[in-house]
């Protein structure tokens, strides 16, 4: 397995619900900071303003991104519906897109059978022509788990700590059958065994240029 070091100096998240981007990459992102402190990190989250949602999403990022310049957005686009609000949810994203320059963008993956995570994939890719995408996965009743191609190993303590930050940051998330405990760490261990690492994050990742470096 070819392994490549990733050292971004600027980070966009794009996330359709609070809680998609801690699900999704909250391990890569607690690493990455750590080992990068001062890490420029621009958020958007397309739904929960001006609700309960949006004060677990802040404090759960600010958990998850120690270290990091950190300034999230929040929308209040319908859960479920942002198809219907194509054009708005498009110039949200795109106002987004022009205030900031990333090395990495992470990002529903396109395959994502969920409405909303599939519409912000498809956006993120519009916006985000000629940069680096990692399309995060999300565990849920659809049979819609992609077969990945990136990884992000986690040792058991870095895996351990994501879980208590989803339960500590996302009470309102309790009562769902996919949030617990076995669900997310079933996840992580299955993409570590397939890097040959205790845990990983897994990523979709449609599209990379390669080229030599100086010799």
């Amino acid at each position: 397995m070819h392994q490549l070091t990733l050292a971004p100096r600027s980070i966009a998240l794009l996330g359709a619900h609070c809680d998609d981007i801690a699900i999704g990459a909250g391990g890569l992102l607690l690493d990455l900071c750590r080992r990068q402190p001062g890490v420029r990190i621009d958020a958007l989250v397309l739904s929960g303003a001006g609700t309960e949602r949006e004060a677990e999403e802040r404090a759960a990022l600010a958990a998850y991104c120690p270290g990091a310049n950190l300034t999230v957005h929040v929308h209040d686009f319908p859960d479920g519906r942002m198809p219907g609000r194509w054009a708005e949810v498009k110039a949200a994203v795109a106002a987004f897109r022009r205030t900031v320059e990333p090395d990495l963008v992470l990002a529903p993956h396109a395959g994502d059978a969920h409405q909303d995570h599939r519409l912000l994939a498809e956006l993120a890719w519009q916006e985000f022509r000629a940069h680096l995408i990692l399309g995060y996965e999300i565990l849920k009743y659809e049979g819609d788990l992609p077969t990945v191609q990136t990884y992000w190993p986690l040792d058991r303590a870095l895996a351990d700590e994501k879980i208590a930050l989803l339960h500590e940051h996302y009470p309102s998330q309790h009562s769902r059958t996919w949030f617990d405990d076995e669900a997310f760490r079933g996840m992580l261990r299955v993409r570590g065994v397939q890097c040959q690492r205790p845990y990983a994050e897994g990523f979709v990742t449609p599209k990379l240029t390669l080229r030599a470096g100086d010799l």
